[in-house]
C-alpha cells in the first residue's frame, strides 16, 4: 500500500507544476495588453505603465515566472489591481460560503441518490424502480440555474418559507445560516443525487447478479446485510468516482448558483474578477480551483487502494 501512494504522490508532483505554469502564462495568452485592457479607454501611458510595472509586466517572462513561482509557494499570490486587497485575504474572505455549500450539497446528494439507488436496484422493474428513474433523469437533466429560479420563485417568493437570495454566516445564528443555505444546497445536489442514482442502480444491479450474493441469500442473510454489507460494498469503486466527479463539479457549480442566489462566495469572485479583468485574482482562483480538481482525484485514487487491494497491485 506504502508503494502505491508513493506512486500516486509522485505522479502528482508533474502535474502540479504544469498547472502552475499554465496558470501563469493565462495573464499572457489572453488576448490583448493586459495593462492596456486594465487601464481602460481613458488610461494614459503613463497610467499603463504604472498598472505593467506592479504587475511585474516589464520583466522578462522567465524572471516573472520565477518570482510568481516563489511568492505562490509562500502563498503569496499577489494582490487585486481593483481593490488593492492581497488576494489570499479575498479567498479567505469568499471561501467559508462556498465550502459550507458544496459540503452540504454532497452530503445531501450522497444521503439521497446512494439509498435511493439502492433501493431502485432492489425493485428493479417495479414501480419502485421506474420512479427513482424518472427522477433521476429529471434531476440530471434540469439545469441547476433553471431549478434555482424555480426554487426561489416558489419558497422564496410564493411561500415565502426561505429567503430567496443572499447567505448568513454562521455566527448570525444556526438558524438564519441554516435558511440561507437550503435552496442553494438543493439546487446543485440534487443534480450529483440523480447521477448517483443511475450509477448506484446500474453498478449494484450487475453486483446483484453475482454467485456470492445469491450465496448469502442461501445462507439466510437479511435483505439489508446482503444488499449493505456485500452487495453495495463491492459495488461502491465507480460510486465512488462520481462522488468525487461530484465534488469537483461543485467548484465550477458554485459559480452559477452564487451568481443566482448573490452568495458572496468563491464562483461570485470568480465572476466579478472576469469582469473586471482583475488578472492576477482571475490567476489565484485558477491556481486553487486546479489544485483542488487535482487534490479530489489524488484522494480518489488513494481510496480505491482501500476499498479494492487488487488497485494496489
Amino acid at each position: 500500500m506504502k508503494r502505491y501512494i508513493v506512486q500516486r504522490l509522485l505522479a502528482f508532483i508533474p502535474v502540479v507544476v504544469f498547472v502552475g505554469v499554465f496558470t501563469f502564462s493565462l495573464i499572457h495568452l489572453a488576448p490583448g495588453d493586459p495593462a492596456a485592457l486594465l487601464g481602460g479607454q481613458t488610461g494614459t501611458r503613463e497610467e499603463i505603465d504604472k498598472i505593467r510595472e506592479r504587475l511585474g509586466l516589464d520583466k522578462p517572462m522567465v524572471e516573472q515566472l520565477w518570482i510568481w513561482t516563489k511568492n505562490t509557494l509562500r502563498g503569496d499570490l499577489g494582490e487585486s489591481v481593483m481593490s488593492r486587497i492581497p488576494i489570499r485575504e479575498l479567498i479567505a474572505q469568499r471561501l467559508p460560503p462556498s465550502l459550507w455549500i458544496g459540503g452540504l450539497a454532497e452530503v445531501f446528494a450522497v444521503m439521497v441518490g446512494v439509498p435511493l439507488g439502492v433501493l431502485a436496484a432492489w425493485k428493479a422493474n417495479t414501480w419502485i424502480d421506474r420512479t427513482a428513474m424518472v427522477f433521476a433523469v429529471l434531476a440530471f437533466s434540469v439545469p441547476s440555474f433553471y431549478l434555482a429560479y424555480n426554487l426561489i420563485f416558489l419558497f422564496g417568493v410564493k411561500l415565502q418559507w426561505l429567503p430567496a437570495i443572499g447567505y448568513a454566516p454562521l455566527s448570525a445564528g444556526i438558524g438564519p445560516w441554516i435558511h440561507a443555505l437550503i435552496l442553494p444546497v438543493v439546487s446543485i445536489g440534487l443534480i450529483i443525487a440523480g447521477l448517483l442514482t443511475r450509477i448506484t442502480r446500474a453498478t449494484l444491479l450487475e453486483v446483484l447478479r453475482e454467485d456470492y450474493v445469491r450465496t448469502a441469500r442461501a445462507k439466510g442473510l437479511a435483505e439489508g446485510v446482503v444488499l449493505f454489507r456485500h452487495a453495495l460494498k463491492n459495488a461502491f469503486a465507480p460510486i465512488l468516482t462520481v462522488i468525487g466527479l461530484g465534488i469537483a463539479g461543485l467548484i465550477t457549480g458554485l459559480v452559477v448558483t452564487e451568481t443566482v442566489f448573490a452568495i458572496p462566495g468563491i464562483g461570485r469572485l470568480v465572476v466579478d474578477s472576469i469582469q473586471r479583468r482583475d488578472y492576477p485574482v482571475i490567476q489565484g482562483l485558477m491556481l486553487l480551483i486546479a489544485l483542488s480538481y487535482m487534490t479530489i482525484n489524488l484522494v480518489i485514487d488513494l481510496l480505491y487502494g482501500y476499498i479494492d487491494p487488487r488497485i494496489r497491485y
